[in-house]
């Protein structure tokens, strides 16, 4: 069994009707995990308040507290492919993550998953990540070594001061009549909940797009994101009308199947540029992955 050596956390929303017991709305924020096994783990005291002490097993749903748990995974399916390190000092670490392997332990993947094996292989048990990408998504994430520091680097991507460039693979059927969009709208979780959705209202979600090359009826595109919401460029991408090769999410969602690790999500973080809060020098990252 794969167990986290880190908690996780979940903050308890409010709810028009408010769930009866933390069991109810844990099994089904995370439907893979039963009530039965939520169960036992709150009579194992392996869920805990924000102090660390154990709940109770009477506890009631209060929304706005925040519940720890260790994330276990009984039987947890190996990701094939490996990081790369591209730089590291005393106070970062870039890494180009692989397809399929998520930054952070989340649902069936507790030591498959970058910072697990980071931390292992440099023995840097500080390390966190400054920001996230896809599980599906390849590419460079920014992790913070130094926890004196780490609060410097997340203000530059707090005031957008980080600049991020993503490569996109998609079909293009048709030359279109522009090379160029600025695309600003505002994204909501959707129906099943993991799936972002446009919404009138205010305008929360802005990327610039370029379809740089075109060969074959395949797009080659530059993407930058000028905010970070979740699945944001797919989203963007897709309504542009050119959803991004084998996307099992968008622009409809396709059955849940096994991950297929010959059909990636062609997405890659490709570049990170910024000036170092610490030292005061220009960085550029740039990953040499290739979408193929």
């Amino acid at each position: 069994m794969g167990i986290s050596p880190y908690p996780a956390s979940v903050l308890l929303p409010e709810a028009a009707q408010p769930y009866p017991t933390l069991v109810e709305f844990l099994s089904t924020r995370f439907p893979r995990i039963s009530a039965s096994i939520w169960q036992r783990r709150l009579a194992q005291g392996k869920l805990l308040d924000k102090e660390g002490v154990p709940l109770a097993l009477d506890v009631p749903y209060r929304p706005g507290t925040r519940v720890f748990y260790f994330r276990e995974v009984e039987a947890e399916e190996a990701i094939p492919f490996q990081e790369r390190i591209l730089y590291q000092d005393d106070q970062i670490l870039v890494c180009c993550k692989p397809h399929f392997l998520p930054v952070t332990p989340v649902g069936r993947f507790v030591e498959q998953s970058l910072l697990y094996r980071l931390r292992r292989s440099t023995g840097i048990h500080d390390l966190v990540p400054l920001h996230r990408i896809d599980r599906e998504t390849a590419g460079l994430v920014l992790f913070s070594v130094n926890p004196e520091t780490r609060s410097r680097y997340y203000e530059l991507f707090k005031r957008g001061e980080v600049c991020k460039e993503y490569l996109a693979l998609a079909p293009v059927a048709e030359v279109p009549a522009q090379r160029h969009w600025r695309v600003e709208n505002r994204l909501v979780p959707g129906e099943p909940w993991f799936r972002m959705q446009v919404v009138p209202g205010e305008v929360n979600a802005r990327s610039t797009i370029e379809l740089s090359e075109l060969v074959d009826g395949v797009g080659r595109f530059r993407l930058a994101p000028l905010t970070g919401k979740t699945h944001q460029l797919r989203v963007h991408l897709s309504d542009l009308g050119f959803p991004i090769m084998n996307d099992r999410l968008y622009p409809r969602l396709k059955d849940q199947a096994p991950d297929d690790f010959d059909r990636p999500l062609k997405l890659l973080a490709r570049r990170l540029e910024f000036v170092d809060p610490v030292s005061g020098v220009p960085r550029k990252f740039q990953s040499d992955r290739e979408l193929l």
